[in-house]
């Protein structure tokens, strides 16, 4: 029973390493559509969205039969919890993809992001696109120890991303208007919240490896 057990586990790991993959693709493609005006690709991750809200569904109703038909303990039972809660988080990373695809529609044809903030807002969707890649690998690699404290070193590059088109859009000099600054504070909180995200889920998955959440 075990060993049918941890295949089952292993499949629940496979299809939250989808969604994290999932997620990467949904900020790029987002990130792109926001610096490029093109809405056909906002309007792709939009749709696409549904899509890991379902993968998200599956996820926990596997999870649910799992603990409800084996009743694991211990470690076995703290992976299987694990898988829930990452799920949701992963699924609210689409979310936050999908906000930023959908400022870019709604500012189509005109781009949502002036010209001069353009290369902050790539790096941001560059470096939280990469968080997402790396978050896979460690739902693939079982959580493996250190994955929390370098999402973290990520998470602080987006911080000071975010802080800096704050100071940006409040400067005496800022040239583009109110709602071009609005609409700058709510899309750098997206990627910030994206980036949150993926910290979440690997303290979550190196608890679930180890036993003792990291600090």
């Amino acid at each position: 029973m075990r060993e049918g057990f941890q295949d089952d586990l292993g499949l629940l790991d496979d299809r939250l390493a989808r969604m994290g993959e999932a997620a990467a693709e949904a900020m790029r493609r987002a990130t792109r559509a926001l610096l490029t005006a093109d809405l056909q690709l906002a309007e792709q991750v939009i749709g696409a969205d549904s899509a890991l809200d379902d993968q998200r569904a599956a996820c926990e109703e596997e999870a649910y039969a799992l603990l409800a038909l084996q009743a694991p303990v211990a470690g076995d039972l703290r992976g299987v919890l694990a898988v829930v809660y990452c799920a949701e988080k992963i699924e609210r990373m689409g979310d936050l993809a999908a906000h930023i695809a959908n400022t870019a529609r709604r500012s189509h044809p005109d781009r949502t992001v002036p010209a001069d903030l353009e290369p902050t807002f790539a790096e941001l969707g560059d470096v939280t696109a990469r968080m997402a890649d790396r978050l896979v690998e460690l739902i693939r690699n079982g959580g493996e120890e250190g994955g929390y404290r370098e999402l973290s070193r990520a998470d602080e590059t987006v911080d000071a991303l975010h802080a800096k088109v704050l100071a940006t859009i409040t400067s005496a000099n800022w040239p583009h208007g109110q709602r071009t600054a609005v609409a700058a504070t709510l899309l750098t909180r997206f990627f910030e919240r994206f980036a949150d995200q993926t910290v979440s889920v690997s303290k979550r998955l190196e608890f679930a490896a180890t036993g003792a959440l990291p600090h």
